[in-house]
């Protein structure tokens, strides 16, 4: 009989990211693999603060463990607060927690302020997330830094599971072009305006291709704009698959420097295109594939530091290659094979 297998995501509505395109790889490899698979989804709202709770306790109120009277064999969790949600057999692969109550509270990436009512709010979470949590039959995450946060703040064990990119089998390495190439959405955790001050500092004209979007452009496209820029800068906005995996093909470095990462699908992207990737020393996941001189550069978050190795990796094409094709290996055992293995066998 085929195994029934729901799973269990969060939708910010409007907003697409590394979240969902896991959800969708996980759902064709299951699928592809001779599941009955499903996913429910509901949307996620996290203003005003007092609402995260209700969003969450929609999640626990849902009964999903038969469907038109046949049972759901299992559920597989992802990101805050799908994995409240209640089944005897509940896998978590765990995306990240409400990070803005954890590890972000009390710097500006945080909307939680230091009153009574977000205090109670984020105890609420600490509950819910340490009940839920603790649930589960097996736990996942996908990096060693988001298991080193649930290990740091509920005192819950995990296994990395990295997630593969969903271009994995289409990425090749071209030659290496003229340009920087950042693949990230277009959002302030993901500090690209230090690829901006960087370019203003670089000793040759480098040019930087920005292939995304997100509620960051306006101000990015302002910062180029105030730097004198001009079209060393170029914000493409979306691009189709077909044109990301050729920028990729074509660049001569990748830059990718979010705060903390969870994880980071530029990274192996990169890697797989055989691309160098050029990040800072408090990326978070990003640091679990990118070693410093070997298959990348890894600096300070300061934008001279940003500028010397693009400087660096501009003047040498055959340092690119040398970086980029050490970066490969990293990321071919990276497998929905592995994955589902994993995630199914456990429960």
């Amino acid at each position: 009989m085929t195994r029934r297998i729901l799973i269990c995501a969060t939708q910010v509505p409007f907003v697409r990211g590394g979240a969902e395109y896991l959800v969708d790889g996980l759902r064709d490899a299951l699928r592809e693999r001779g599941f009955a698979v499903d996913v429910v989804s509901l949307p996620f709202n996290w203003r005003p603060i007092e609402r995260v709770t209700q969003t969450a306790l929609a999640w626990r109120m849902l009964d999903i463990t038969h469907v038109n009277d046949e049972p759901v064999d299992q559920v597989i969790c992802t990101k805050f607060p799908s994995y409240l949600v209640r089944h005897p057999n509940k896998v978590v692969w765990l995306v990240h927690q409400h990070r803005q109550a954890y590890d972000q509270y009390g710097t500006p990436l945080s909307d939680f302020l230091n009153i009574d009512a977000h205090r109670a709010v984020r105890d609420a979470i600490f509950r819910m997330d340490q009940r839920g949590l603790s649930e589960a039959r097996a736990r996942y995450t996908i990096s060693r830094n988001v298991s080193r946060r649930l290990q740091r703040f509920n005192n819950l064990d995990s296994t990395p599971l990295y997630p593969p990119s969903r271009y994995a089998e289409r990425l090749r390495a071209g030659s290496y072009g003229n340009y920087i190439l950042s693949s990230a959405r277009l959002d302030i955790a993901k500090r690209l305006d230090l690829l901006l001050e960087a370019l203003a500092r670089t000793r040759a004209p480098v040019r930087a291709i920005f292939a995304g979007t997100g509620p960051d452009r306006e101000r990015l496209e302002k910062l180029a704009t105030r730097l004198k820029l001009g079209d060393r800068a170029r914000f493409l906005g979306f691009v189709d698959d077909a044109a990301l995996i050729d920028l990729y093909a074509g660049a001569r470095a990748v830059y990718y420097a979010p705060v903390d990462e969870d994880y980071g699908f530029a990274t192996v992207e990169a890697f797989g295109a055989a691309r160098p990737v050029i990040t800072t020393n408090d990326a978070g996941g990003v640091l679990e594939f990118v070693n410093d001189g070997v298959n990348g550069f890894v600096v300070p978050a300061e934008p001279a530091a940003i500028a010397t190795r693009i400087d660096q990796v501009m003047a040498a094409a055959a340092l690119a290659a040398r970086l980029g094709q050490a970066g490969q290996p990293l990321v071919r055992n990276i497998t929905w094979d592995h994955v589902v293995r994993s995630l199914v066998n456990d429960a």
